[in-house]
């Protein structure tokens, strides 16, 4: 009898540990990220039989050498859309900080060390300001954020006369950290690579193991409940607005050291592509639900298409359609998906 009822007790455990695993798998193939990623391989399987070159070692260092860039700009959007945010300004912020480093260095006679942290401390008042008057003074912001890409564009137009200027190309400590290269057998890659792979790792544990992920996630979802449960709503999101600006100025500055060229119209577009990649890769639009390793695989689908139209003979131009209509389905997949898991 005690046999027959630990032989019952047992085949109960396993029964729900089975069921667990399964509803776990379920729950995996419905989440918007694996679903993206689904759609990644498709796209690199047909670009990869389109042409034999698109993963060749040539390409995919090439891809890869832009890849962290807007992945890095993309890292920062995540957590501010989680939050019910965003910031248009990215992309002027992504030209304006190295145009500020290379004056500095090249009218001022400043050192580059100084030149770069004056231009962190630029990128960081852009996003205080930013996050200070939607937070304090309650205006959108897409309003906003529209508004200072404007002012730091026409900034950056302003004091260089719309001319680039010659980034800094001398060896030296800085240039290895942000623009850097290494070669793994016949691949290339730089530096920047590093850089998104532990800020990626830092924005996985910050949005999905801190406490500050738990606030972030509840703001977007619900503010109100958020500050009633003791959520300081308002300095998360202007940090968070702080955090964006400074990813996109670093952004901003390893595109210029590696490339040698500071570009006061750099960046233009960059930040409708970051949102896309965020979205694409699962992030809700309209806050509370982030997911990092969906943005990695939405910022790997863009560069995918970007590439892979213009090695199998589309026109480039017509690169935006492409993008649009990935976006629309994601959209509608996720939506899809949301609302299956809802009835579930």
């Amino acid at each position: 009898m005690v046999q027959q009822v630990m032989v019952q007790q047992v085949g109960a455990v396993i029964s729900e540990d089975g069921a667990g695993r399964a509803k776990g798998r379920s729950s995996l193939m419905r989440s918007p990220q694996f679903s993206s990623f689904v759609i990644l391989i498709v796209l690199l399987v047909v670009f990869a039989v389109a042409d034999g070159n698109f993963l060749s070692p040539l390409n995919i260092s090439n891809m890869m050498a832009f890849l962290p860039e807007l992945g890095i700009i993309a890292l920062g959007m995540t957590l501010l859309l989680t939050a019910g945010e965003f910031d248009l300004s990215v992309g002027a912020v992504f030209a304006l900080a190295p145009v500020v480093v290379m004056l500095l260095v090249q009218n001022a006679g400043i050192d580059i060390g100084v030149a770069l942290f004056a231009g962190l401390l630029l990128c960081i008042a852009i996003g205080a300001i930013n996050g200070v008057i939607v937070t304090k003074i309650g205006i959108s912001s897409f309003l906003v954020t529209l508004s200072m890409l404007l002012i730091v564009r026409g900034a950056a137009l302003y004091i260089t006369q719309g001319f680039p200027l010659k980034s800094w190309d001398q060896p030296g400590f800085f240039v290895t950290l942000l623009a850097g290269s290494f070669n793994i057998g016949a691949f290339r890659f730089y530096t920047s690579l590093w850089w998104f792979i532990g800020l990626s790792l830092l924005a996985v544990y910050v949005l999905h193991y801190a406490k500050l992920g738990n606030w972030i996630s509840a703001i977007g979802s619900n503010r109100n409940a958020a500050v009633a449960r003791g959520v300081p709503a308002d300095a998360v999101k202007i940090w968070l607005f702080v955090l964006t600006s400074v990813l996109a100025g670093l952004a901003g500055m390893i595109s210029a050291f590696r490339i040698s060229a500071a570009s006061p119209v750099a960046g233009t577009g960059y930040e409708l592509e970051v949102i896309a990649m965020v979205v694409v890769g699962g992030t809700a639009l309209t806050g509370g639900r982030g997911t990092i390793l969906g943005t990695i695989v939405g910022a790997l689908m863009l560069r995918a298409i970007r590439n892979g139209i213009v090695l199998v003979g589309v026109p480039g131009l017509a690169y935006n359609i492409f993008v649009g209509v990935i976006i629309l389905a994601m959209l509608i997949l996720h939506a899809l998906l949301q609302k299956n898991a809802a009835r579930s």
